[in-house]
């Protein structure tokens, strides 16, 4: 029990002397506290939009056989340049070709069917349900022909667009299914050309317009800067990232670049906005789009107010909304300020 007491008495002892060396300067809502104070005034800019994205191009395809079957050629190789109805893989021609001539036989045999039901049906021997049935049988032959010719026709695959071989995703000799992607083309002519994906918040997807200009830097050319212009927005946010998704159509000039390649846009809308633009450093906290600062009329009083922050750059925040009303705001001081604080003007 003694040696209970003793400890806690050691402990009251360094508590005081502690206290006493480390007190800090704290002020009351009764003292006048020094601070800066910067006038309010409106301000109607475009502010720049910041984002980052990756290049593709504005329309790609996956092409593929419609029938199944044993891979013949492939006569291009990745990054190959091709025109529009060039010839770009071929299947092996024996089992369609089978098929085909199959097909054309059966046709044949129900075309001679329905000439003897035709003349056995004018003397009066076969009847008209057995001359209709044969003629039903000439229909579906044909019919059947046709299906093989078109199957036929998509053995082989040829360039819908102008563009070039993104990825080659299958080789000659391999055994494939309908449908299964063979090569992907990325289109590139005078209507498809380079684009970069990027998501923006929902203020900042408002802020813009398609045909707003933008300035494009990518990594892989280093000192260079590139128009673009926003050509698509998105009406729907992105499932995984909420953000909204919005296009930029790049002029590259004669530059190549690649796809997947990293972009950083700084995009100008065409809208102004109008707002208050007050140094960062007069924010004392931001919460999303929400923050606070301290304002005054008198230069006697200060207030905390909320404030809706449109934007923030390295140096100053944009405020579009909560400064309506009031004079001046805390640029030096605010961490020493309460609500209602009585304030003089530092030098």
């Amino acid at each position: 029990m003694h040696r209970f007491f003793y400890l806690a008495a050691v402990i009251v002892l360094i508590e005081a002397c502690t206290g006493k060396d480390n007190k800090t300067r704290e002020f009351t809502n009764s003292e006048v506290i020094p601070v800066k104070l910067l006038a309010i005034t409106s301000d109607t800019s475009r502010n720049v939009i910041n984002a980052s994205g990756s290049l593709t191009t504005e329309n790609e395809a996956k092409l593929s056989f419609k029938i199944g079957g044993v891979i013949e050629n492939i006569l291009v190789k990745e990054g190959d340049r091709v025109k529009a109805g060039q010839l770009l893989a071929t299947l092996k021609a024996a089992e369609i070709s089978a098929q085909v001539q199959q097909v054309q036989l059966s046709l044949d045999k129900a075309q001679r069917d329905y000439q003897r039901a035709n003349n056995l049906y004018q003397d009066s021997v076969a009847t008209l349900e057995q001359l209709q049935n044969a003629k039903t049988a000439v229909d579906i032959a044909e019919q059947n022909l046709q299906q093989v010719a078109f199957n036929q026709q998509y053995s082989k695959i040829y360039a819908p667009n102008d563009g070039f071989i993104a990825k080659k995703l299958s080789n000659a000799g391999e055994l494939i299914s309908s449908g299964s992607a063979v090569l992907a083309l990325n289109a590139l002519s005078a209507t498809n050309g380079w684009i970069l994906k990027t998501g923006l918040s929902d203020r900042e997807w408002a802020a813009l317009e398609k045909g707003n200009k933008a300035i494009i830097i990518i990594d892989a050319f280093p000192g260079k800067t590139f128009e673009a212009v926003v050509s698509k927005k998105a009406l729907a946010a992105d499932a995984v990232s909420g953000s909204f998704p919005i296009e930029l159509q790049i002029n590259f000039g004669k530059e190549q670049p690649a796809i997947g390649m990293f972009g950083k846009v700084r995009i100008t809308p065409s809208r102004a906005s109008v707002g208050f633009s007050v140094p960062y450093e007069a924010l004392l906290e931001a919460n999303g789009n929400v923050g606070y600062v301290f304002v005054t009329n008198d230069k006697k009083r200060v207030k905390k107010v909320a404030v809706t922050i449109s934007a923030i750059t390295n140096d100053t925040a944009y405020i579009a909304g909560g400064l309506n009303g009031y004079s001046y705001v805390v640029t030096s001081g605010s961490p020493y300020l309460v609500d209602n604080a009585a304030i003089t003007v530092a030098q």
